[in-house]
């Protein structure tokens, strides 16, 4: 009997661990459940600053910041929610503006959708696809280049003259895979995939990724560049479809493997550099418009697990699992005119930081 008293406390021990532990799982599924806005619709979910475990004394100076920055649109999503979602500059929620180079990738998207589907094959050379002579260069040099040197910008045309990528502004630079240049060569792929598709590129774009996960928006032809325009939300359902890694609630539109690939260094010149996506957090990085290599990571303030979508002017898509975030920027150059990264980035996620930190 005297032993009675230490299996009760035995017993009490054991049934309040397995509650805790239930309590802690109960804790951990609602912590990862993400979410995502119904399409045709909207309705998007939101929830405070506070419920967010943000800083709210933090904001009202990151909004005042980004008024100042030129900024048109921005917008916080925690988990798909949104918790931040301001316009400025007299935009508002249903105008659309132009994605620039952020637009990159959805056609990095779309290709890896078309692979998946059968159609092309990213190690197969270009000409395999549009036919010969879509360079200037010879058919020996031409033949070197691949989709995947499409994706990576390690194409070896040169990038000295200009946007234009019909055949006779197409020059030999380097073979393929051994020069990283940011360069609109990349479009061809959009040219790819319409061949091998039998259909238009913006069709198919719509019909295999925009319409699914409830996007808005178009492609424009400006000044010899393929360019998306949509509303700011727009933006963000891209965005959130590509946090949760090309899938988009139980459907996976972008195979899943495809987009690892994407998010991870896709060449041994640049490292801060994917499919069309940029890196942060590695020990190197190339810029647009100079072969120069820089040391460190490409947004030092960001957290370095982070991928992004950079365009022309400031045109941002950050994606950064590690915070369940992902934020959306869209406006003029908030300083001077810049094709991709600029010093707003990194002032911007010191901001951000003293927000979410």
């Amino acid at each position: 009997m005297k032993k009675l008293p230490y299996l009760i406390i035995i017993l009490f021990f054991l049934l309040f661990n397995c509650s805790k532990d239930e309590s802690v799982k109960d804790d951990q599924t609602e912590d990862v459940s993400l979410y995502f806005p119904p399409i045709n619709s909207d309705t998007w979910e939101t929830i405070s600053v506070t419920d967010a475990n943000w800083n709210t004394s933090e904001v009202q100076p990151l909004l005042d910041f980004l008024a100042e920055k030129n900024t048109k649109s921005f917008i916080m999503l925690q988990n798909g929610k949104i918790v931040v979602e301001t316009y400025f500059n007299d935009h508002n929620a249903t105008k659309p503006w132009y994605w620039a180079s952020a637009g990159k990738t959805l056609t990095s998207a779309v290709t890896g959708i078309a692979e998946a589907e059968g159609y092309i094959n990213i190690n197969n050379k270009v000409s395999d696809y549009i036919g010969t002579g879509w360079t200037s260069t010879t058919l020996e040099q031409e033949n070197l280049i691949t989709c995947k040197h499409l994706l990576t910008m390690t194409s070896g045309i040169d990038d000295s003259y200009g946007d234009d990528v019909s055949p006779e502004n197409l020059f030999y630079k380097a073979d393929a895979g051994t020069r990283w240049a940011y360069h609109n060569v990349y479009v061809k792929l959009q040219d790819v995939v319409a061949e091998t598709t039998n259909d238009t590129w913006s069709n198919y774009f719509s019909t295999k990724l925009r319409d699914k996960i409830g996007m808005s928006g178009t492609w424009l032809n400006l000044d010899n560049l393929s360019v998306y325009y949509s509303n700011t939300r727009s933006m963000a359902r891209f965005g959130l479809l590509a946090y949760n890694r090309g899938k988009w609630n139980d459907t996976q539109i972008i195979p899943e493997s495809y987009f690892d690939d994407a998010i991870k260094t896709s060449q041994s010149i640049n490292e801060a550099y994917g499919y069309l996506w940029w890196l942060n957090g590695k020990s190197s990085y190339h810029l647009p418009q100079t072969q120069l290599q820089f040391s460190g990571s490409l947004i030092p303030n960001a957290p370095n697990d982070m991928y992004a979508a950079l365009g022309k002017n400031d045109q941002k898509i950050y994606v950064v699992p590690s915070k369940k975030l992902v934020v959306i920027r869209m406006g003029d150059a908030a300083d001077a005119d810049n094709f991709a990264l600029s010093n707003f980035d990194n002032e911007l996620w010191a901001k951000i930081n003293e927000v979410i930190n």
